[in-house]
């Protein structure tokens, strides 16, 4: 399987702009800037982008590993928070609620710990990556 996404850019790189799109076209000439990047502008950015990767990808494989381990999850919801400090992102923090009747506090902190070790866009980072909590509601 190959996915892919491409990059344009116009301008220099503080006063000009760009358009994403995915093979998808979800994203189809989304704009991203210097502005929605380091500032509030509109538009997206990387480090929102991957962001929405590893809370999709780590909520995804946890929704897995419950069903294989016969629960069924009513509600997930995951918030993935990066850090970009000193032009590197440092920190991929991971926050998960669910509701899956029936499990344990204890069996659901030790599921989403493993779906922590296990998501591949997790994989992908040399950074931190921290599973804050995992709570169910």
């Amino acid at each position: 399987m190959k996915r892919n996404a491409t990059a344009v850019w116009n301008g220099s790189g503080k006063e000009g702009n760009g358009q994403l799109t995915t093979q998808s076209t979800t994203l189809n000439n989304t704009q991203y800037s210097y502005k929605s990047r380091f500032e509030d502008g509109v538009g997206t950015n990387p480090e929102e982008l991957i962001a929405a990767a590893h809370a999709g990808c780590y909520t995804m494989k946890l929704s897995f590993i419950l069903g294989g381990a016969n629960y069924t999850p009513e509600h997930l919801g995951t918030r993935c928070d990066i850090t970009l400090e000193n032009g590197a992102i440092t920190k991929s923090e991971l926050t998960v609620t669910g509701k899956v009747p029936g499990i344990s506090a204890e069996d659901f902190q030790k599921l989403a710990q493993e779906a922590h070790e296990g998501c591949l866009i997790g994989k992908l980072f040399n950074c931190e990556k921290t599973l804050l909590s995992a709570t169910l509601a």
